[in-house]
């Protein structure tokens, strides 16, 4: 975020920079308000630019057993051009490299989910998933295993089928 902050102020450094140059070039014939106004039209574009390319710059820097499951796009009147290209504010992500399974419950896997928001910190949680009945458990304040190896005080919630982190961890 720091960085981000710096660049922005950078960027509205160079473009009244640039209005300098050209005003120095042109014998000083452009408008004195120029050159604060192009200073803020570069911080804006600046600040757009970091907002659409959050998603790509973040998900390039995943693992490759990381794999993206879901996206949440945003659209606001506040920034009125999101109402035509919305951009990607949060997703979720499955580790597939540590996900396990119990041979007793073959239709059960228990996989590390973890949550990316644009300006939140990284959540994880362990989640555990019933491919055949549909549901997850989320298993944050741990869980305790019955001697079959099934969660005996899990929190089943039902999920949708066509859920994508359902069907990205079920079809793993």
């Amino acid at each position: 975020m720091f960085l981000e902050l710096i660049a922005t102020v950078f960027a509205g450094i160079a473009c009244a920079g640039i209005v300098m140059l050209i005003n120095i070039a042109t014998g000083r014939r452009l408008p004195r308000w120029l050159m604060p106004v192009a200073a803020g039209g570069g911080m804006i574009a600046m600040t757009i630019s970091n907002e659409y390319t959050w998603f790509e710059r973040t998900a390039d820097r995943l693992p490759e057993d990381v794999v993206i499951a879901a996206t949440v796009e945003e659209q606001g009147w506040l920034r009125p051009w999101t109402k035509v290209w919305p951009y990607t504010k949060r997703f979720a992500a499955v580790d597939t490299g540590t996900m396990r399974r119990n041979p007793a419950l073959p239709d059960q896997r228990m996989a590390d989910l973890y949550f990316f928001g644009r300006w939140s910190p990284v959540s994880q949680a362990p989640m555990l998933f019933d491919c055949a009945g549909g549901r997850s458990a989320l298993l944050i304040d741990g869980a305790q295993f019955a001697e079959d190896g099934s969660v005996a005080d899990a929190d089943w919630e039902t999920m949708p089928a066509d859920d994508p982190i359902l069907r990205l961890v079920c079809e793993t």
